[in-house]
């Protein structure tokens, strides 16, 4: 899936990775709202067919493919600068699937870490390479998890990969700043999404309320996050108000990680 022929010229524009379902969707809608041309990078064709018939469809675009691939970041790179100039990138795709190293491969173990990281990398390096080649300002933001900095039991490769991302976003942010190309990440808290919801559709009605209850209480806030939550902080991250804003990893979690309670205490 490519561009249509009502794709509007003019603007800035910005790639979504992983912006088919959930807190990625919910980053594009909030960017869309806002005047950006999105391009949605998104593996499965299904998590994409909303676009064609979407409100904003001129100013939304979607590739299908692999986040990790660098020929598909470039088609959406491609796609995005034909309303000059790609202003924006967000790596959010991610894989939600671990592994323990005692009774796990370690190949096993390192592909599900490369998986994670992989996409953030190749979105990073293609977002670099359009903004130096055109000479503009840029702004990159890394969708990474409390988990990088308290990780929970039985998530190794996640969490692995989400520290990896974050420093990451600190190199490019001392790299390229000088260059007018801004990196920041934000760590999410819990949020819904189709497959948190999907989760407790599988559960007992006592289950649920016990999940509730224990997400609640893991988050200050007193509830777990809205995909609008997260694409609040990160249009703010992308847009000039956030100028000065360079290397940060700043928390969407409700407070999550201050309060630090192990999910597991009980």
């Amino acid at each position: 899936m490519g561009c249509k022929a009502g794709w509007e010229v003019g603007g800035v524009s910005c790639v979504v990775t992983g912006g088919g379902r959930g807190v990625g969707r919910g980053i594009v809608g909030r960017l869309l709202a806002g005047g950006t041309a999105v391009v949605v990078i998104e593996r499965d064709p299904d998590a994409v067919s909303w676009v064609e018939g979407h409100a904003g469809a001129g100013r939304l675009a979607a590739v299908v493919g692999d986040a990790a691939d660098e020929a598909v970041a470039a088609r959406a790179a491609d796609l995005a600068e034909r309303v000059q100039p790609l202003t924006g990138w967000v790596n959010n795709a991610a894989v939600f699937r671990d592994a323990s190293v005692h009774d796990a491969p370690v190949g096993e173990v390192v592909d599900l870490i490369t998986r994670n990281l992989r996409p953030a990398l190749v979105g990073v390096a293609v977002a670099v390479r359009r903004f130096l080649a055109a000479g503009t300002a840029g702004a990159i933001v890394n969708v990474s998890s409390h988990q990088a900095g308290r990780p929970v039991p039985g998530c190794l490769p996640y969490a692995t990969a989400k520290a990896a991302i974050e420093g990451l976003t600190r190199a490019l942010a001392v790299e390229y700043g000088p260059h007018g190309i801004r990196a920041n990440a934000v760590a999410l808290g819990s949020v819904t999404t189709e497959r948190h919801e999907a989760f407790l559709a599988g559960q007992e009605a006592d289950e649920v309320e016990r999940i509730e209850t224990e997400m609640a209480r893991l988050h200050p806030v007193g509830r777990i996050g809205q995909p609008r939550d997260v694409a609040e902080a990160v249009a703010y991250l992308l847009s000039p108000a956030a100028s000065f804003v360079n290397g940060v990893t700043l928390p969407v979690d409700g407070g999550r990680s201050v309060l630090g309670l192990d999910p597991e205490s009980r």
